[in-house]
């Protein structure tokens, strides 16, 4: 049961078995990992069809190392231009490569058996209450739009100070053509009811441009 499927020659009775047995586990671990991550459609196709790809190209160049060199240097040059995943994404695809690697070896067993046993243990993992404090509920993400004359080093420090439990700098970037700076805080609010008082505060300060507060997250502070 746990031993590869391919002979020397690999047939085409081999290959279809390999990619039936691939796609439905692979289907079957983005409907599963959707529970845990909340991902949209196009991460679940995606995290269903990786391991049948790459099941596909390890079963091609299995043994042969011109085209093993061949293939590396295809996808070398390949770029990948995509927003940065959160690390729940990343795990994601990581366990999906990792099965296809096995379903390309013909070990189908091994592959069903990576693919859906660490989905179910993360899914598992996710919802137990370990790991989770009170107070990281509380931290919000505070985005700050300055004019490029603003020096924004220590520019909202007394603010922050009335209002804010903590404020941690988490970026910097440019914006509107460099004519402008977005800082990127990481705060927690003393009250929570004096959020409006806070950003009329910074917009004063700000020159009434762009403020936002959201929810601290891996994506968002990445946007």
């Amino acid at each position: 049961m746990f031993d590869s499927i391919y002979s020397i020659i690999v047939t085409p009775l081999q290959f279809f078995t390999m990619a039936g047995v691939t796609l439905i586990a692979g289907i079957i671990y983005g409907w599963i990992m959707s529970f845990s991550i909340r991902s949209t459609k196009r991460f679940f196709l995606v995290t269903s069809l990786i391991p049948l790809i790459v099941a596909s190209v390890i079963t091609f160049v299995n043994g042969n190392i011109g085209a093993g060199v061949a293939v590396g240097g295809a996808f070398g040059l390949i770029r990948f231009r995509s927003a940065p995943g959160s690390s729940d994404e990343i795990a994601a695809i990581l366990i999906s490569m990792g099965a296809g690697i096995a379903f390309g070896m013909g070990y189908l067993a091994y592959g069903v058996l990576i693919m859906l046993g660490l989905s179910i243990i993360y899914l598992a993992l996710s919802m137990m209450p370990i790991f989770e404090h009170g107070s990281m509920a509380k931290d919000k993400l505070l985005k700050i739009t300055i004019p490029e004359s603003l020096e924004y080093g220590g520019a909202f420090d007394d603010i922050f100070e009335r209002y804010l439990d903590k404020a941690e700098s988490t970026g910097v970037k440019t914006t509107g053509m460099g004519s402008m700076f977005r800082l990127s805080y990481k705060i927690r609010m003393k009250d929570a009811n004096e959020e409006k008082a806070f950003i009329d505060a910074l917009r004063i300060r700000n020159g009434n441009l762009e403020i936002s507060i959201l929810p601290y997250t891996e994506q968002a502070n990445q946007l």
